[in-house]
């Protein structure tokens, strides 16, 4: 059977992007076979490029987020710099752009000026908050959009809220930007075009945040902030076992109390004692339900728990690091690790998790150098070798 090309193969993407939420978007795009062309400013580039030195001296922001593309480096402030820019959309199916909040618009680069423009084109403007409202000229950090969508109200201790250990407020954003431009091709498929598409850190956390919110908004308590366990449910927490690990289990209905109190904690008695029998008594007195199974899960190694967890059909996982997560043998069993190119080598980097059956084995390019693909472009928009030598000259270009 002849293999499918890649989803996305033949639609080109224009990205001014820096950080999470812009670059992590038009990966999603690569991955998928789109060819994406990322404009980086000359004076170091995406500021992600600068946060760390952590993936063999590259940053890992950038390197998780940017594999597979080109690197254009321009300044933007000058009108050459610009006229690139433009030609380069000129070619584009879309155009992807999260840069400070009238930045874009200044530029005539906001994706209600380009569509207007070309009604071919797709383009997507990401932002903190959206494009008009009180809060559009404020500043949008993902960890000041954890606090303002209410994440780190539900996240913590009892005693203390924290953040997410993930830019949720970025990745939130980034997930609705590809998706929407994924609907807006299908769209354009069938009615031959494209239009803008806005994205806000904001609502997009909003959305995400819909159990908590609407559990509030309609008669309920808010959530409490109970670390690993359950608001709710009970047991459902992790549990330190006997050589130094953890376990996380979740009792999710009566059924499961029962074969959990009659095979893990060896208490056949419990599993109909009305302190235990319902998951309302077990909430009601969660401190004596948490202190039985972790006494039971105490005497045991890791292994041991989990083993007897899952002979009872009782939902368990094992609290790993990240240097455990890069060791996962499910990963490895589903031959999910691959090589990217790099600046400094190749890089481990898992496949994307979309995978599509009958398609051809997923094609993850090289992360860039900034500016690695400069000339290559500027002669592709009709610029000689002279034209790009005063533009590398003057600073334009790099």
């Amino acid at each position: 059977m002849d293999l499918l090309p890649p989803p996305l193969e033949g639609v080109t993407v224009v990205a001014v992007e820096q950080a999470v939420s812009a670059p992590f978007a038009t990966r999603q795009l690569a991955d998928l076979g789109a060819r994406v062309i990322k404009v980086e400013r000359v004076d170091g580039g995406d500021f992600a490029r600068g946060y760390d030195t952590a993936a063999e001296g590259l940053a890992s922001h950038f390197v998780w987020c940017n594999r597979g593309k080109e690197s254009i480096a321009l300044d933007l402030k000058d009108p050459r710099g610009l006229d690139v820019v433009r030609r380069l959309v000129a070619d584009a199916d879309v155009f992807v752009q999260n840069l400070a909040h009238g930045a874009a618009a200044r530029l005539g680069l906001d994706a209600a000026t380009l569509c207007a423009a070309d009604p071919r084109l797709i383009a997507v403007d990401i932002s903190g908050y959206g494009g008009s409202g009180p809060y559009a000229d404020k500043g949008a950090y993902d960890m000041l959009v954890q606090c303002e969508a209410g994440l780190v109200s539900v996240t913590g201790t009892p005693e203390r809220p924290v953040k997410a250990g993930i830019p949720a407020a970025d990745i939130a954003a980034a997930m609705y930007a590809f998706s929407g431009v994924l609907a807006a091709l299908v769209r354009r498929g069938t009615t031959g075009r494209g239009g803008p598409v806005e994205v806000s850190m904001l609502e997009a956390l909003a959305e995400w945040m819909g159990h908590p919110l609407h559990h509030t908004m309609h008669g309920g308590e808010p959530p409490a902030r109970t670390g690993l366990g359950h608001a709710v449910i009970v047991p459902y927490d992790s549990y330190g076992t006997a050589d130094g690990g953890r376990v996380m289990l979740s009792v999710q209905n009566d059924r499961e109390w029962r074969r959990l109190a009659e095979q893990v904690l060896d208490r056949p008695e419990l599993a109909h004692d009305p302190a235990y029998a319902t998951n309302a008594a077990r909430v009601a007195g969660r401190e004596r339900t948490d202190t039985l199974v972790a006494g039971a899960l105490g005497a045991l190694t890791a292994d041991e728990a989990l083993a007897r967890l899952e002979a009872a059909g009782i939902a368990c996982a094992r609290i790993r690091d990240l240097a455990e997560l890069a060791e996962h043998p499910q990963l490895a069993a589903r031959e999910r690790w691959r090589r990217v190119g790099s600046p400094v080598g190749p890089l481990r980097a898992l496949l994307p998790p979309i995978t599509l059956p009958g398609g051809a084995e997923t094609r993850l390019g090289d992360v860039p150098a900034l500016g690695r693909h400069t000339d290559a472009l500027l002669r592709a928009v009709g610029m000689t070798d002279d034209e790009i030598a005063a533009l590398r000259r003057d600073g334009v270009a790099a």
